[in-house]
């Protein structure tokens, strides 16, 4: 999932993601087309820049270039991450949703559970030149293993440490952090005169999750059992989360107003030196929008243990990324089918993933030379290296409501000077489990 990273709302009914049938999707005004006429598609785009508008500025052009090149018009809505989720689930139910949307990757086995996304089987894949075309790493984040796939990657992303180099200059710091006591050390230096060492979001739920799932790997948690049971309170979950709290609880290098940041707030505080570092995926469209140019920033690979990013315990952000789905029943396949293989063609692919800063999930896209730039290098080697996929099981969407709110309640713990200790953190992560369906 991306930069934009809103918390997914209590809104979302823990029953209602999975209590869904296949249902219809595609425009129910009559101008949707058909196969036989394809006159229209309606597609949801995730907010991926700084603002609505921006994405609005980046895709139409794109769209109206597909409908030259085709015939085909499409009704472009851009949906805030706050939104996306409850919008795509009431659609699986009503019938009454997009022709083709895109969704965050991890989500993507909830939504497939749910039955109203459309299989890429081979012939689905087929029409849009074939699924080798993408990379492995995120094509590991397109639903549950050993069934087709729900969506077709779209944009890659990844976590890295993103830091303000006048501060650190100011602080006398030599060298940007790769491991977590590094990170604590430069945020101790950082953290004076109303400024603070790292910015986090701890109100936004998918983020807080994005974060301990990362620490849980290197605390050798999953979360989820080998059969897909939540197990979050382990003695290496508790600990991922502790440790991540512990950032604004116990080291004091993150600004107790942060416990209420869930709308990119942290870029703001970076690019206007109130905050030193902040662990980000491609923030850098943000940051121009800010007014900070691309030489007051530098990027290393998010902080491991000890040593340098690899697997298990060195594993140093989850597979991020955007991907884009088409609703089962569309009237319209063939075109849907048309605008995915448009969306994910090297061109579209080259553009559209250079302007949000993210990397393409297609082969051949990614090669371009354009994706070469020392940032973006650093996207390509955590993704290839030292990322791993959120668990690909039906219950993920809760997870992130559940577990996420837990770790927004630890925030404000924290931020209201309440001790945040292991055993509040297991009864908060006991808590949350109780609230997932029984297995």
């Amino acid at each position: 999932m991306r930069t934009i990273r809103a918390a997914v709302t209590g809104a979302v009914t823990l029953s209602l993601a999975f209590a869904a049938t296949a249902c219809g999707g595609g425009t129910t005004d009559g101008s949707g087309g058909s196969d036989s006429q394809p006159k229209t598609l309606t597609y949801w785009a995730t907010n991926q820049g700084p603002n609505l508008e921006a994405d609005k500025k980046t895709l139409q052009p794109e769209l109206d270039k597909f409908e030259k090149q085709t015939g085909i018009k499409v009704k472009l809505e851009v949906i805030p991450w706050s939104d996306l989720l409850n919008r795509i689930l009431t659609a699986t139910t009503s019938g009454q949703g997009p022709d083709v949307l895109n969704i965050g990757n991890t989500w993507s086995s909830s939504l497939q559970s749910t039955g109203a996304l459309l299989p890429w089987d081979e012939k689905n894949f087929g029409a849009i030149g074939g699924k080798d075309r993408f990379v492995d790493s995120a094509l590991g984040a397109t639903g549950a293993p050993g069934k087709d796939p729900a969506a077709v990657p779209l944009y890659s992303m990844a976590y890295a440490l993103y830091y303000n180099k006048k501060m650190f200059a100011d602080a006398g710091i030599a060298k940007p952090p790769t491991t977590w006591a590094e990170v604590e050390a430069a945020g101790k230096k950082l953290s004076k005169d109303g400024t603070w060492g790292i910015g986090v979001e701890g109100a936004n739920l998918s983020n807080n999750i994005h974060q301990v799932f990362v620490l849980g790997k290197q605390h050798g948690a999953d979360f989820f059992t080998p059969d897909g049971k939540p197990d979050f309170t382990s003695e290496g979950a508790v600990a991922a989360v502790k440790q991540y709290v512990d950032l604004m609880a116990g080291s004091k290098i993150v600004a107790p107003g942060n416990a209420e940041y869930a709308q990119n707030q942290s870029l703001s505080d970076f690019a206007k030196n109130r905050t030193g570092m902040v662990l980000w995926q491609t923030p850098q469209q943000t940051f121009a929008a800010q007014g900070m140019s691309e030489d007051q920033w530098g990027v290393v690979p998010a902080p491991v243990p000890s040593g340098t990013p690899g697997q298990g315990a060195q594993t140093n952000s989850m597979v991020a990324g955007i991907n884009i789905s088409v609703f089962k029943n569309t009237r319209n396949l063939d075109g849907a089918l048309k605008f995915v293989k448009f969306m994910t063609g090297d061109e579209e692919q080259i553009l559209l993933n250079k302007t949000y800063g993210s990397v393409p999930p297609v082969k051949t896209a990614q090669a371009d030379p354009a994706f070469d730039t020392a940032s973006l290098a650093v996207i390509r080697d955590t993704l290839t290296k030292s990322a791993a996929a959120l668990p690909q099981v039906p219950e993920e969407s809760q997870f992130e409501t559940v577990v996420g709110t837990a770790v927004k309640e630890l925030f404000a713990d924290a931020a209201a000077g309440r001790a945040v200790t292991t055993e509040s953190v297991r009864a908060k992560l006991d808590k949350a489990q109780q609230q997932m369906p029984k297995k």
